[in-house]
């Protein structure tokens, strides 16, 4: 399906991921309680033309820079963590081949995403070891075993993958297209939170990869350029979080201001007028809007290096990896201070399942688990005391 896209100025897109995120956020709470595959969303996705956003314009992309991308995951996120999550997966992957794809490979992909539309998803976890790659008699490969974990494959046209060939310690990585035999969703992803991703487990059996379908390696691997696709990545998860967050305040200020009641001894005549209350959503606004500003700033950042190419130094990969683990960890501390205290200013009646108020809570919870918080002050606290930047991987 060939998406229909807004003008070329940014305002638009922003717009857009916000009459998306409107729209989805009509029925977000019957979604989350299905738990069911996210067709419609990703529908939507497609009808807005936001999936072409990342792709630069010569190849028939929006041409959107990093800071722009993350606040149209931002706005999606404050309907649907789910929603958050898969969209700002998708936008890292169709980028992330122009970082660790051999030549051709990049312009290649982004030309048939944005000629057919095309929705990306994930299930390359290194540490997922059960999936096997090996070379088949006839050419190419084959695919054989289970992957644990992955995000979307089932609702998606194009899925990066990794797994362990016979010999070695690191994963290939291949593009497998939806239609492909042999490969199945086990529809066992049943966690408390962001339950429309998709996130559970796939089997394969006997899956036919080619050969010009494995990614990379990148042709100039010595450089810090390739492993920038991870802090890409990073920092989606980090507008996710912030765009639940943000949706948490925003639902719980309406609930405030239009249901809750002043507590018998305040005084007053509105909950809104209670200075309890008023503390309250004032620091959380603020801690919301200083997580914020951090990630704006990095963002800033993943754009200069993005910009740079293989010319990109380990040092200022460095740089951006410190100002981005600072902005996750800020970024988690203040959406679970957010999506749990939100109670205290709307009031026991706002617990009725009915609103689905827990539902960000739940996905703020679960997604936030992604790789451990402490291991960001750990990475930022070396760099302060010893200078050292965070060694280069998946999470860092």
């Amino acid at each position: 399906m060939q998406a229909t896209l807004p003008s070329t100025t940014f305002t638009d897109y922003l717009s857009v991921a916000a009459s998306v995120a409107e729209q989805l956020a009509a029925d977000a709470v019957n979604q989350d309680r299905s738990g069911e595959l996210p067709t419609a969303e990703v529908e939507a996705l497609k009808k807005s033309g936001l999936l072409l956003l990342p792709i630069p314009r010569q190849y028939g992309g929006a041409g959107a820079t990093w800071p722009q991308v993350y606040q149209a995951v931002q706005a999606l996120a404050n309907a649907q963590g789910s929603v958050g999550q898969l969209y700002a997966n998708h936008v890292s992957l169709v980028a992330a081949v122009e970082a660790i794809g051999r030549p051709g490979q990049a312009e290649h992909y982004y030309r048939l995403t944005a000629q057919h539309n095309l929705f990306w998803a994930n299930a390359i976890n290194g540490r997922d070891s059960r999936l096997k790659i090996a070379p088949a008699p006839e050419g190419g490969f084959r695919v054989n075993g289970v992957k644990s974990f992955g995000t979307g494959l089932a609702v998606a046209d194009l899925s990066i993958i990794g797994a362990m060939p016979p010999e070695g310690d690191l994963p290939l990585v291949f593009v497998l297209p939806q239609d492909r035999p042999g490969w199945a969703y086990n529809h066992d992803w049943d966690n408390i939170g962001q339950r429309r991703t998709a996130s559970g487990s796939y089997r394969f059996d006997n899956v036919v990869v080619y050969g010009d379908e494995l990614i990379g390696p990148p042709p100039v691997p010595e450089s810090a350029f390739p492993t920038l696709a991870f802090l890409v990545s990073q920092m989606g998860k980090v507008f996710t979080y912030l765009g639940i967050a943000e949706g948490a305040l925003k639902a719980a200020r309406r609930y405030t201001v239009t249901e809750s009641r002043p507590w018998l001894f305040s005084g007053v005549e509105s909950a809104s007028q209670d200075p309890y209350i008023l503390h309250q959503y004032g620091e959380l606004w603020a801690q919301l809007q200083a997580a914020i500003a951090l990630s704006d700033q990095t963002a800033e950042q993943i754009q200069l290096g993005w910009q740079k190419k293989t010319a990109l130094t380990f040092e200022e990969r460095g740089e951006i990896a410190v100002s981005l683990a600072a902005a996750k960890a800020l970024a988690i501390a203040a959406g679970l201070a957010i999506t749990n205290q939100i109670f205290d200013g709307m009031g026991a009646r706002a617990t009725a399942s009915r609103h689905g108020f827990d539902r960000y809570w739940r996905d703020l919870r679960t997604f936030s688990l992604h790789d451990p918080v402490a291991y960001k002050f750990r990475d930022v606290g070396n760099y302060v005391l010893n200078g050292e930047y965070p060694v280069p991987s998946q999470y860092s």
